[in-house]
């Protein structure tokens, strides 16, 4: 599929089966591959084990994945090493008992475990699902019953308790495995209950024959990922991602980035698995390009990032907002410590390199000299702090993120790229780069992926629908939410809506349920003034907006508080940021608690309002 390999010359498997619906919901069933006639679409389609194994041809002493061990000491994994892995997992989990197209659930934080269960899954004819790890037991029970999981994979013995509680439960779920000590009591003195370790030293000779029949047997249009992902009501809806999905669309987003060379590039994995973003970047768009991937520690979101950073030196990044948000809160509390002349010094560099790439964005003249003046001797020693010297893209994804925060990286001469995608479509549609940035839009489509507007409006406002081979095969399990979700055509309904301009960037206004329509029949785009609200008030970590066939409107807002990073879940202590806003209202809180305690405070709403500036609200 690449420019560089095109002739191939190694061990294929798998086949495209010929029908010609669009969807399916059976984890058996094939979909149509939507081959375009030219362009990047037009590649011909090939599997997962295909993608592995043309990698290893290509890269076989490379390193694939480095980790630290329990000595903690940094190891590395070739894509030889890599490959045979995965073999020999995938024949472990055939004498488990994984039957073809039944699931592996992995429940465990991002590790080569992770990695090589996802790729053994896939070689063995099933289908690999994440589970995340702060979901209740009855959550994960959901997951296993309705993809049904043979084989779960699970980390430490914290998880091991989840599927313990519901193993009884679950007739599908033959095997359970934890991969690192300390174990649960029951591992390995129980039927069905195993250690990693003794399974990678398992005989798996009598499987050899079947294994090489279901590596013959795939089907690149057939499922062999499922995503979860939650609607506003009921259980979470398992996305069906084919062989083709995924190695088309990880070359497509590779293809977008700027100048990404194969066999030069380093990742660092974070990010959960479970979420469809990571594992396109992670695991697929570095078997793609022959991407060297380091693995974070399980405390990355509580600090030890950085670390990783300093030493792996990435030259690509994927984070949600909220990562880049704690760099920058990092970086804001180490200058507020500054004397005063470094931070007039600072704050000129910051002034120069924003401007230059503000400039640039609008096609004005640049101020090269002070810009490379700063680049090179002032910007270069952040980086350096940070381990992004090497670092050419800085991507966002999953959520929006303040036009404040890319901003001010932008002032660190590290713009953040915005990534747009669901579940549903493999993860990006669009994204925007270095040479087409926009604060204010999601990108450009990527190559192969189309987008139009649905019944557009006076001012071509309309549902933002979008269709190509990265597009969902259904939703395992469920007709009704398939034929909601994708059209007769194809088109994938997003839900949003929003508009595309004249030079193809795609913006998003608002969402089609959440119209507001007022008593006097105004209607109102609620996303666009809850994002004004957010934007004005940073303190603030949600806000919404209430009017429906009111003659007012009301706003419900919630403050930023501490988050218990273990469970996700936000704990009562406010954020230093909050407590001293409130503060310069004469309002000395430092809990939620003592808020909802107290009730309205009249201080905080009469003094703000007075002071907000009438375009805000």
């Amino acid at each position: 599929m690449s420019d560089q390999l095109q002739e191939e010359k190694f061990e294929r498997f798998g086949r495209v089966e010929q029908v010609e619906n669009l969807t399916t919901t059976d984890p058996n069933g094939a979909v149509k591959v939507r081959v375009a006639k030219e362009g990047i679409a037009s590649l011909d389609p090939i599997s997962v084990p295909d993608l592995v194994n043309r990698t290893v041809r290509d890269y076989p002493d490379l390193p694939a994945m480095v980790y630290k061990n329990a000595q903690k000491i940094w190891t590395t994994v070739t894509y030889r090493e890599y490959r045979d892995r995965v073999h020999k997992m995938a024949k472990v989990f055939i004498k488990l008992g994984l039957e073809p197209h039944h699931t592996v659930s992995v429940l465990a934080f991002n590790s080569p475990e992770w990695f090589v269960s996802e790729l053994a899954a896939i070689h063995a004819g099933g289908i690999i699902t994440g589970v995340y790890t702060t979901n209740s037991a009855e959550s994960v029970k959901h997951v296993l019953e309705s993809s049904r999981t043979n084989i779960v994979v699970v980390d430490d013995a914290k998880q091991m308790e989840k599927i313990y509680s519901i193993k009884s439960q679950l007739p599908h779920l033959k095997a359970v495995i934890q991969t690192t000590a300390p174990y649960a009591p029951y591992v390995k003195r129980e039927d069905g209950y195993y250690r990693w370790s003794e399974l990678e030293e398992m005989n798996t000779d009598d499987v050899e024959e079947e294994f090489k029949t279901r590596l013959a047997n795939i089907v690149i249009n057939k499922c062999c990922c499922l995503v979860y992902t939650s609607g506003t009501v009921g259980n979470p809806k398992g996305v069906m991602m084919s062989h083709d999905s995924l190695t088309w669309d990880s070359y497509s987003i590779g293809k977008r980035l700027d100048q990404i060379q194969y066999g030069k590039e380093v990742l660092v994995s974070f990010l959960p698995l479970s979420h469809i973003a990571a594992q396109m970047v992670d695991i697929f768009l570095s078997l793609q390009f022959a991407c060297t991937v380091y693995f974070a520690d399980k405390d990355a979101m509580k600090g030890t990032l950085i670390n990783t950073l300093q030493e792996a030196k990435p030259t690509r990044m994927l984070g949600v907002p909220r990562v880049y948000e704690k760099i920058q809160e990092k970086m804001l509390a180490i200058g507020a410590q500054s004397g005063t002349a470094k931070k007039m010094i600072s704050s000129w560099a910051k002034s120069v390199t924003l401007q230059h790439h503000l400039n640039a964005m609008e096609g004005k003249p640049t101020n090269s000299w002070q810009y490379r003046f700063v680049r090179n001797f002032l910007l270069s020693k952040v980086k350096d702090a940070l381990g992004l010297s090497r670092c050419m893209t800085m991507v966002t994804a999953a959520a929006p993120m303040d036009p404040e925060t890319k901003k001010y990286f932008m002032s660190l001469d590290m713009p953040i790229m915005e990534a747009f995608g669901m579940s549903e479509t493999c993860g990006a549609h669009s994204l925007t780069t270095a040479d087409s940035y926009n604060f204010a839009t999601i990108g450009k489509s990527l190559g192969g992926c189309e987008t139009k507007i649905d019944k557009p409006d006076e001012r071509g406002h309309g549902e933002i629908c979008m269709r190509g081979r990265h597009i969902l095969m259904g939703y395992v399990g469920d007709e009704i939410k398939t034929k909601e979700a994708i059209d007769e055509e194809g088109w994938l309904h997003s839900g949003d809506v929003g508009y595309i301009d004249d030079q193809d960037f795609i913006y998003i206004t608002g969402r089609i349920k959440e119209l507001i329509i007022t008593a006097g029949g105004e209607n109102i785009p609620p996303v666009h003034v809850e994002n004004l609200v957010k934007n004005e008030l940073m303190q603030v970590s949600n806000a919404f907006l209430v009017g429906d066939k009111r003659k007012f409107l009301t706003m419900l807002i919630t403050l930023k508080t501490q988050m218990n990073l273990d469970s996700g879940e936000p704990k009562d202590e406010l954020t230093p940021e909050t407590i001293s806003w409130l503060k310069g209202f004469g309002v000395e809180y430092t809990k939620l608690s003592q808020i909802i305690a107290a009730g309205p405070c009249p201080k905080v709403s009469t003094s703000y309002c007075s002071k907000c500036r009438p375009k805000s609200v």
